[in-house]
């Protein structure tokens, strides 16, 4: 028997399992911390994919927060007695620092927030990760505009005259 066999051997018997072969590094998984009643959405599976790939530390902690506040969305979700209840626990996750800025970002991350909300009461399909992948995408285009925005370097405006 080889090593690969033997350490392929030890995985399995440790209840651990390979995502996928065409990973660049061997990323494992223990399977007795995995909820498989629960669907994975798309983004938060792209998400992470792209943490695994991302160079910068500063963007990559920032995709490892963006998930842990999907995953957090997931459980306020199934456990909301409606909407309305939903979205108030919602915006106190911590989409921003205290989220004492929240309220900046709340047009943009309320049709995320209905979308995820469908998503885990029962509207499932392309259609709805679509949709959650779309309010997404706004909410972090917002963000990044107006969050981030502050920590670069001001340019001046250009003027007509000269």
């Amino acid at each position: 028997m080889t090593n690969k066999e033997r350490t392929a051997m030890r995985i399995r018997a440790a209840g651990l399992y390979r995502r996928r072969s065409s990973d660049t590094w061997p990323v494992y998984y223990n399977l007795a911390h995995c909820d498989f009643t629960r669907p994975v959405m798309r983004l938060i599976e792209e998400l992470e994919r792209r943490v695994v790939q991302e160079e910068s530390l500063f963007r990559a902690q920032l995709l490892r927060e963006d998930i842990a506040r999907l995953k957090k969305l997931q459980e306020l979700a199934g456990a909301a007695a409606d909407l309305a209840a939903y979205k108030r626990a919602s915006l106190r996750i911590g989409w921003t620092q205290g989220d004492l800025r929240t309220h900046e970002l709340r047009a943009p991350l309320e049709p995320l927030l209905e979308a995820v909300y469908a998503y885990e009461t029962g509207t499932r399909g392309i259609e709805q990760e679509t949709r959650i992948y779309d309010a997404w995408l706004e909410l972090h285009r917002v963000r990044m505009e107006r969050l981030l925005g502050c920590l670069s370097t001001p340019v001046p405006k250009p003027t007509d005259g000269h």
